[in-house]
């Protein structure tokens, strides 16, 4: 037996009481409460992480911004 095969949870977790798991039991709240977007796959050289669409999006919202006045 190796020491990552030893069972280390504490005796107080009673798995037994949590009753049965909910397949997308958070699903509609975890939608309210986000803003993710997921980007096709072309576009992931150009943005290959949330900086980059960050970036991206505040260089077009400055432009817009500068234009309207």
């Amino acid at each position: 037996m190796t020491s990552t095969d030893k069972d280390d949870l504490r005796p107080e977790y009673d798995f037994g009481k949590l009753g049965k798991a909910v397949r997308g039991k958070y699903f509609q709240r975890y939608g309210v409460g986000s803003n993710v977007v997921v980007i096709d796959p072309d576009l992931t050289e150009a943005f290959p992480n949330a900086k980059a669409v960050n970036d991206a999006l505040r260089d077009i919202l400055a432009r817009k911004t500068r234009r309207a006045t």
